[in-house]
């Protein structure tokens, strides 16, 4: 299954307050993110980097294909940037928007992948 069918895609817009969620085939993730203090933070490289180990780790559990290979590239990538780095770089939460956006039929059930849509999406833009 291609992972650029606009008819299965996500899109992941703001969130305000403490919610993110999505779904799809009859499958809805809400992840609240919110401790007391923290509302308006934007995560840390460590916090992102803590959500795409998840999300590989998630993906251990779905059936091998070519798919599932081509987002474990694009995280493993990805975890790669933030293992070294103090700030997250300018680009990087686009690039994994972008991944779950383009996957987002193989992940829909996963809620690591919840999770990680909701660290990207208080991160803006």
């Amino acid at each position: 299954m291609a992972g650029n069918d606009d008819a299965h895609g996500i899109r992941i817009g703001d969130v305000h307050g403490s919610a993110f969620s999505f779904g799809g085939s009859n499958n809805t993730n809400t992840v609240h993110h919110h401790a007391e203090g923290e509302r308006d933070r934007a995560p840390s490289a460590a916090e992102l980097l803590e959500g795409v180990r998840e999300l590989r780790a998630a993906l251990v559990r779905l059936p091998r294909s070519a798919e599932r290979a081509q987002l474990d590239a694009e995280l493993d990538e990805a975890a790669g940037e933030l293992e070294e780095a103090e700030e997250i770089r300018p680009g990087l939460p686009a690039r994994l928007r972008g991944a779950l956006e383009r996957w987002a039929p193989l992940v829909e059930t996963l809620s690591a992948a919840t999770a990680l849509g909701g660290l990207l999406a208080s991160l803006g833009g």
